[in-house]
């Protein structure tokens, strides 16, 4: 049969998405509906996405009609349950021939392993597209990534939002289904007061041009965020600057608006005495404008909003977005205003009023733990522990300011203009500021000494006291942050270079948080028993898995993105884990020498004569808990691998001590020939048990002079 191709399209018309979800939720959709092209075996041309506000849709160029012939080989029941002595076909030959769709007469015998079955072999027709389109439009739908699905009206059907209409259309005719409790049909909408009445779609070819022409909607995510770029760059110049345009606020614009409408509106010159950021955080995030600067970079009294209509009087619509933005500035200008009445450190007794977590207790209990890890991190780094110890007192005092209850964004941007303003010191200012970063993946590290100490002591803090109550992540659920957090120590430590042992500092913040878990439990039932709970060196390695985890989402993201740096797998990663070093710094000196000793010659045997001695020494664990005995090495071979350990050993050692890593493993490989040797000539389950045992210990040390360093035996190989 005659396999034709068609266009497809497949079209969900809602109320209005989510901004920030809805680009996402398109590329999942196309991802979701190739795929099932593809498993269906439909053959098919480029799949291409389209979203906006109220609409989600599909469009597969040239789509095969129907499958390909299936070609079959069942397998059937052995011949000899097939037939009866007098060779008429049993209930099961019947049955099999009949789930095949034929006669046992046509049904083949064949050998397989130790007997003769019944098979089928054939082909059948493959299935028509338009059976298989909504089975595998709605698997996608399902597929998509909506955290809460809502219902609407009396239907049982469940979307992001409820659904108006579907458009499903293979060439020019409509495909017969009904998605999300809505039948298939040929009519869209376009935008809401441009092109209200339905929409005729002759074909999936002219969606996209039905859409632009007749209903004022810019389909295409990616045409329409371009266009918005462009009028916004032209505008901005025509006032003489230059448009603040970040790619988050663009793409979010981008999904509030079907036929975008670039328009400049200006404020109040007064307003300008303002911090940068309130300006910023006003226009961007509060109201989705662009913000405008000049050749200096300062900021000047316009912005640009961007329309989802065009309007008959541009200047209406430009005064109703200045009115909007003019008593948010106002507020802001009180507040700033308010705010420096009062030191920032007068909200430093405040801060016990203000709960951080109900059993980790106040801001300022927190304040006073950060406070002492901070000190001991500045110490570590060599950071000034006055100005550190001022900057982690001060750090959270801007939370109970007027301009932060506002705007929460600005949490620790504000602190550091207050503490400005009062005289504190510029590293303080700069520390209160910075201790929040880095607040995203890619997002600039903190640069001062106490910024970086009270950073590190803030976010460990965190780790600690949520762990300490048992309260891990778990699946998407994070809502303090946590694995923020751990990753940002980890890109602190790194890539600034620093040295600091871990694993004493999760010591350090897991006694702090223990201490002020038990006093305010005594406190709220001073005569109830003291709850038990799991010991502190439980959580410490908790946490140290936890931030061990980041670091390797960081390695292995690091070293897929940026060609040239050492490419880290999973592997390699897990091998050096094992020796569970105390510092990241520590972990990328050996993860580095790792990967060079992967390309040295002797690497192979060696890797495999150590998932050799692992899997020994997992048999016979206890065997191999003494010292080696030279009396009892009576192989020649044993003997020469005895003697290059004890020649590379304190070498060894000493490179290990200091880090250098890379040194120790090029020692280490010069044993390639001696424990090939040993494993080609020595038996080492030998049934002397003092010589076996022996033999056990000698592997045991040759383990350990690797595992010093990393455990080869977790890599392939």
């Amino acid at each position: 049969m005659k396999i034709e191709h068609h266009d497809f399209l497949v079209e969900i018309g809602t109320e209005e998405l989510p901004p920030k979800a809805l680009h996402t939720l398109e590329r999942a959709f196309v991802s979701g509906v190739a795929a099932g092209l593809d498993k269906a075996q439909l053959a098919h041309g480029e799949v291409t996405g389209y979203s906006s506000p109220r609409r989600l849709a599909v469009f597969v160029k040239r789509l095969a009609n129907r499958q390909p012939e299936q070609h079959q080989r069942r397998k059937g029941p052995p011949v000899s349950a097939a037939f009866e002595a007098s060779g008429a076909p049993t209930r099961a030959a019947l049955a099999f021939a009949e789930s095949c769709g034929t006669r046992v007469e046509a049904l083949e015998r064949q050998e397989e392993g130790k007997g003769t079955f019944l098979f089928f072999v054939g082909t059948r027709a493959g299935e028509r597209a338009v059976d298989l389109l909504p089975g595998i439009v709605q698997a996608s739908l399902d597929a998509l990534p909506i955290p809460r699905r809502m219902h609407w009206g009396s239907g049982d059907a469940m979307f992001v939002r409820p659904v108006h209409w579907v458009v499903m259309l293979f060439g020019p005719d409509v495909v017969p289904a009904t998605l999300l409790d809505t039948p298939a049909g040929h009519s869209t909408y376009g935008h809401r007061f441009h092109a209200p009445k339905a929409l005729r779609i002759t074909s999936p070819g002219a969606y996209e041009r039905t859409l632009a022409d007749r209903g004022r909607v810019i389909a295409d995510f990616g045409k329409r965020r371009e266009r918005i770029r462009q009028e916004v760059t032209s505008l901005a110049v025509s006032l003489g600057g230059r448009a603040l345009i970040t790619e988050p606020l663009l793409d979010e614009v981008t999904a509030l608006v079907e036929w975008p409408v670039a328009l400049a509106g200006r404020f109040e010159e007064r307003f300008l005495a303002l911090p940068r950021e309130v300006l910023t955080s006003t226009l961007q995030d509060h109201q989705r404008y662009f913000p405008v600067e000049d050749a200096d970079g300062k900021l000047k009294p316009a912005f640009i909003a961007v329309a989802n209509i065009e309007s008959r009087d541009p200047s209406k619509v430009r005064e109703g977005n200045e009115r909007v933005v003019r008593p948010r500035l106002a507020d802001a200008a009180f507040f700033w205003d308010q705010d420096r009445k009062a030191p920032l450190a007068s909200h430093l007794r405040a801060l016990d009023a203000v709960t951080f977590q109900a059993k980790l207790g106040s801001l300022g209990d927190k304040m006073r733990r950060t406070v002492a890890l901070a000190i001991d991190v500045a110490a570590a780094i060599n950071g000034p522990t006055d100005d550190t110890r001022r900057a982690a007192e001060l750090a959270k005092c801007d939370l109970l300011t007027a301009m932060v209850g506002e705007f929460p964004e600005l949490q620790g941007i504000m602190g550091s203009y207050y503490a400005r303003a009062d005289g504190e010191a510029a590293d303080v200012a700069q520390a209160i500021r910075e201790h929040y970063l880095p607040r995203a993946a890619g997002d600039a590290l903190p640069e001062s000494r106490p910024g970086i100490a009270v950073a590190i002591a803030d976010k460990l803090d965190t780790l600690a006291g949520i762990f300490a109550l048992g309260e891990r992540p778990t699946g998407n659920k994070d809502p303090f942050g946590l694995r923020r957090a751990a990753l940002g120590i980890q890109r602190i430590l790194i890539e600034k270079q620093l040295e600091i042992d871990l694993k004493r500092l999760i010591d350090l913040a897991v006694a702090g948080v223990r201490a002020d878990i038990d006093r305010l439990r005594s406190q709220a039932a001073p005569q109830a028993a003291p709850k038990a709970h799991v010991g502190a060196d439980v959580v410490a390695g908790w946490i140290y898995d936890f931030l061990m985890e980041r670091l390797r989402a960081y390695y292995l993201e690091r070293a897929s993105a940026a060609p040239g740096r050492v490419a880290v797998t999973t592997e390699m990663f897990d091998a050096v884990l094992a020796s569970r070093p105390a510092s990241p710094l520590d972990f990328d000196a050996r993860i580095k020498a790792l990967s060079a000793f992967l390309d040295l010659p002797e690497a192979g045997s060696l890797t495999a004569a150590n998932k050799r001695i692992a899997n020994i020494l997992k048999k016979a664990p206890a065997a191999a808990s003494g010292t080696v005995s030279v009396e009892h090495l009576k192989e020649d071979a044993e003997v020469r691998l005895y003697d290059a350990l004890r020649a590379l050993k304190e070498g060894v050692a000493a490179s290990t001590a200091g880090r250098q890593y890379t040194a120790a493993l090029g020692r280490l490989s010069q044993l390639r020939p001696a424990v090939d040797a040993f494993f080609d000539q020595v038996m080492v389950m030998d049934e002397n048990p003092q010589l076996r045992t022996n033999r056990l210990q000698l592997l045991a040390e040759l383990q350990a002079l690797f595992g010093g360093i990393a455990d080869l035996s977790r890599l392939p190989g």
